[in-house]
């Protein structure tokens, strides 16, 4: 494929909006405190960087956070891509979330696990259907609305785009111009998740950056990952309390 002419100033402001948000990431997820109406304020104020500067990025470069795909259209697509997603990556996802954990806590593979996790888990045979409750549908609409839209804007939005810019696809696949952009902000998603706890495991969420990447590249609108990405760490939080105790 054609690729178009390289944009250096793009990847410059790629490169600067990341590095400010690792660091307002870094100390703001040290702020463990808890408000009234707001929750964890560390989090909340994150969901705020991740918002504010791509809406800056924006105003600075005369773009507008539609030319980051922060838009629902194609409806049907955005929405078809992510059942797809969901319905063909959720169930292996599923499989080897019982894999390791029967494998590792049964071995000397233990330390893999997270801490205390391997004295938690009880196997497929103890498993119990979650209980519907006001706290877990709640936690459903923050990962949705709090976790993955900001993220999303911000990673696959805005970054992604800058870096495209910058480092054009030289390849297709699956009909999708693919290249160094849609790894770089797969990298940086996953950098960011480091400062929390300091778990070098955190650095695995560079896969599902890379798919939320690629529904992104492949709709042209935010819907698709933002479904799948919100969809992801619920189908954590339903596995983590049918077989964890």
């Amino acid at each position: 494929m054609t690729a178009p002419p390289v944009d250096l100033r793009s990847g410059k402001h790629a490169l600067l909006a990341f590095l400010g948000v690792w660091l307002l990431v870094a100390v703001l997820v040290r702020l463990d405190v808890t408000a009234p109406l707001i929750g964890h304020l560390g989090s909340a104020l994150v969901a705020m960087v991740f918002l504010y500067v791509p809406s800056e990025l924006a105003r600075r470069r005369d773009e507008d956070l539609v030319d980051y795909g922060f838009v629902a259209a194609p409806l049907r697509a955005g929405l078809r891509a992510a059942g797809l997603a969901m319905l063909g990556i959720f169930p292996i996802f599923a499989l080897g979330y019982v894999a390791f954990y029967e494998i590792a806590c049964q071995s000397s593979l233990a330390a893999l696990a997270p801490p205390g996790m391997c004295s938690r888990y009880h196997g497929v045979s103890g498993a119990q259907l979650p209980v519907l409750t006001w706290g877990l549908l709640e936690f459903c609409a923050v990962q949705l609305v709090v976790v993955a839209l900001p993220e999303e804007l911000f990673f696959r939005g805005m970054l992604l785009t800058l870096l495209q810019r910058r480092f054009p696809p030289r390849r297709t696949w699956f009909g999708v111009g693919v290249g160094w952009a849609l790894v770089l902000s797969a990298a940086a998603f996953a950098l960011v998740h480091l400062p929390k706890e300091g778990d070098p495991r955190a650095l695995a969420t560079f896969f599902p950056g890379l798919l939320f990447g690629f529904l992104r590249l492949r709709t042209g609108s935010l819907l698709a990952p933002i479904l799948t990405h919100a969809g992801s760490n619920i189908l954590i939080r339903f596995l983590d309390l049918a077989l964890l105790r």
